[in-house]
């Protein structure tokens, strides 16, 4: 398939969603990443007044699963794409502003405070950062003490991978070794890893 083909410039929109494409990747990621969703957050023994960022919150489906799991807490999302920032505060526009709080940003720089938050989640978002290093070192300093960390995602075989990172730019697939490896490195502990098949779920404390 030819490099710059007209599905794989469609399929640079799953990193920064721009535009009409993105809007329908965005579309398609609410519904078909909903049940991956589900099966990660049932991992977390999730606390009513948890205070919780969504780091790639995508089209915004996440964060309002998030505000029924903690209804007494406050959700943050991010997201490095206008685009998704703009979808996602539609989706969750009856919490907007009052418990539900989503804006642009890079998760090498998060803009928030040490300690500000209990969990933090990432679903099929970890593939795009880079330095991968610095980012789970930023999700480790805007966590609590205890906090908890959740990692969920579809392909979490490099080789297997390859059938995407080959099209999409700066897309890397890690395996669960790495991810363990590398969390470690930037500070967590309690490292849980839950995998069937491709799907991984990786539930990480500070």
């Amino acid at each position: 398939m030819k490099k710059n083909s007209f599905l794989n410039d469609i399929l640079q929109n799953t990193s920064c969603p721009q535009g009409f494409w993105g809007r329908m990747i965005l579309r398609g990621m609410n519904c078909f990443h909903a049940s991956l969703a589900r099966r990660g957050m049932k991992q977390v023994d999730w606390r009513p007044e948890w205070n919780v960022l969504d780091i790639g919150c995508g089209g915004g489906a996440n964060v309002k699963r998030l505000l029924k799991l903690c209804p007494q807490g406050k959700v943050y999302g991010m997201d490095l794409s206008e685009e998704s920032v703009a979808f996602a505060r539609r989706h969750n526009a009856g919490e907007l502003d009052r418990r539900c709080f989503i804006r642009q940003g890079d998760v090498c720089s998060l803009p928030y405070g040490d300690g500000a938050f209990d969990a933090v989640t990432a679903f099929e978002t970890v593939y795009f950062w880079s330095p991968v290093s610095k980012a789970l070192a930023e999700v480790f300093r805007v966590l609590r003490k205890g906090g908890c960390f959740l990692i969920s995602l579809e392909a979490s075989d490099p080789e297997l991978g390859k059938a995407w990172t080959d099209r999409i730019k700066g897309m890397t697939v890690y395996g669960a070794e790495d991810l363990k490896r590398l969390l470690s490195k930037a500070g967590f502990s309690d490292i849980r890893m839950i995998q069937k098949k491709e799907e991984l779920h990786i539930i990480a404390h500070k």
